[in-house]
């Protein structure tokens, strides 16, 4: 559902706004977004199963770290492409990083295997990080 609420926000200003800002010379072309994305969206559905399915005491707090990223992550699109609000994202997605390794440390306590399918997703919102920053950098 994260993904859906974003893709709303996302594709008519993936046509309209988002050609009208400068961007910083690493910013991929718009097209890698979508199946990126979706493969991370499935990535972090397995770990979440595999959180889930654990008996681990430490199961309930995994969950709720995973949701609040998730939170954060679905808020990102109708802030970023909505309100054309650069900076608001760019705390976001610091937050949304905060919580995504916090996420991971929690899962590694309950899956192993869980919390190393979430390491494609820390390395991708830290490269969105880097985007976000240089777009606000570059558009102020």
């Amino acid at each position: 559902m994260a993904g859906v609420v974003g893709a709303v926000f996302t594709v008519s200003q993936v046509k309209d706004w988002y050609p009208t800002l400068v961007k910083p010379a690493l910013n991929p072309p718009s097209w890698v977004f979508g199946p990126v994305w979706s493969g991370l969206y499935l990535l972090m559905g397995v770990a979440l199963y595999l959180v889930w399915e654990s008996n681990s005491k430490d199961k309930k707090w995994a969950l709720w770290l995973f949701g609040i990223q998730l939170a954060l992550n679905a808020i990102w699109s109708p802030v970023f492409f909505g309100a054309h609000l650069i900076g608001v994202t760019l705390v976001i997605i610091i937050l949304m990083w905060v919580a995504i390794v916090m996420t991971i440390s929690a899962f590694s306590k309950v899956s192993k295997p869980a919390a190393a399918l979430l390491a494609p997703y820390i390395v991708w919102v830290s490269f969105a990080t880097y985007l976000n920053f240089a777009l606000w950098w570059l558009n102020k």
